[in-house]
């Protein structure tokens, strides 16, 4: 008897071949869905997960595991939720988050409304991220690899969502993944990695991909020292990110890094001194909880950050203050918080302003 009906999303990769696998094995109705994000022929198109060979993967996947294959156009979506908003954000000195836009409105927003269209109960992904489910509540916890964790990624996500997630990566390590492609001798077992490649164009970097393809102006501005010395000119307030040292476009004679980027007057502030960098909180807009707001919390301000533990300030209108137990570096803008309790995410949030240089 079937559990009832889930849609996948098929990427052409090899995790979520695996995941349309497993999903069938444990009696799933699936239907495989690749959302197509940029076109083939477009001008600022590279290699991608949604290119035609990753939808030729995936249908071959489908096929071979005997479930339907859809593909979705979904491009002009995918610009007007997803890239012309990280547009904006670079144009306003901050570094957008835009794997975590993209899950929140693409993979669990546009995908989401077509699973309802179809009765789907489910959506199953390749994120290496755990569901554990009591009753009618659905909790998001870390992978069991943690090198391999992608929840963070998922912070975004409202409750309604991750009450429809399937993952069954989450307890799984990469090779273990590769290990059960093989073992079903599906095609796509030594497929490259495909995470990002659909957002920017090789040998641009996104933040240049996304003025190119907006035709934007680049905004110029000085490279100032911490007291508002200008250090020199700068071909644009985009190509940067708090805690940058490489390509920044100006010799300085020693090690420098940027540790602030001011929207107003387009200026790009260096130091050499690495405590500039450090800071020993932040503000952070746009919360959401998944159960009540903790006082403690570990908090995870980056894809790779290893996460600290923080005290929570919580203040009106959606907004908090985080206290972090030892200063952090490199605290950005634009990029997500998400909060823990042990294995558990508890909320998440957009980082505003780093709070208090570390001395």
């Amino acid at each position: 008897m079937s559990k009832g009906r889930v849609v996948i999303a098929m990427s052409g990769g090899v995790d979520s071949s695996v995941v349309a696998a497993l999903m069938v094995q444990a009696g799933w109705e699936a239907v495989g869905v690749t959302l197509q994000l940029r076109s083939c022929d477009d001008r600022m198109a590279s290699r991608s997960c949604c290119s035609a060979d990753g939808i030729t993967q995936a249908r071959a996947v489908a096929g071979a595991l005997g479930i339907p294959h859809y593909v979705l156009d979904c491009r002009e979506t995918f610009l007007d939720r997803v890239m012309r908003p990280a547009w904006a954000e670079y144009a306003r000195g901050r570094t957008p988050s835009p794997c975590l836009h993209c899950n929140r409105e693409m993979k669990f927003g546009y995908l989401g409304d077509y699973a309802e269209r179809i009765g789907a109960e489910r959506i199953a992904t390749g994120h290496y991220a755990r569901i554990e489910r009591e009753g009618d509540e659905a909790r998001l916890l870390r992978g069991v690899d943690r090198a391999k964790d992608q929840s963070y990624f998922l912070s975004t996500l409202s409750p309604e969502q991750i009450a429809r997630l399937e993952l069954p990566l989450g307890a799984l390590t990469k090779a273990e993944v590769r290990a059960l492609a093989r073992e079903r001798g599906l095609v796509t077992a030594e497929r490259h990695e495909s995470q990002d490649i659909c957002l920017a164009v090789e040998g641009l970097g996104f933040p240049e991909s996304l003025r190119q393809r907006f035709e934007q102006e680049a905004r110029p501005g000085d490279f100032i020292d911490p007291k508002g010395r200008v250090l020199g000119p700068h071909a644009g307030l985009h190509r940067y990110t708090i805690g940058q040292r490489r390509g920044l476009g100006i010799a300085l004679g020693t090690r420098a890094h940027v540790v602030g980027l001011r929207a107003e007057d387009g200026a790009v502030i260096l130091s050499t001194d690495d405590q500039d960098l450090r800071s020993t909180g932040l503000r952070a807009s746009g919360l959401h909880w998944y159960s009540t707001p903790p006082e403690r919390c570990e908090a995870q301000i980056r894809s790779r950050h290893g996460g600290v533990p923080a005290r929570v300030e919580l203040q009106e209108g959606g907004t908090a203050t985080l206290r972090f137990d030892t200063p952090q570096r490199a605290v950005t803008p634009g990029q997500a918080v998400a909060f823990y309790e042990g294995e558990r995410l508890v909320g998440g949030g957009w980082i505003d302003a780093a709070v208090g240089i570390a001395q």
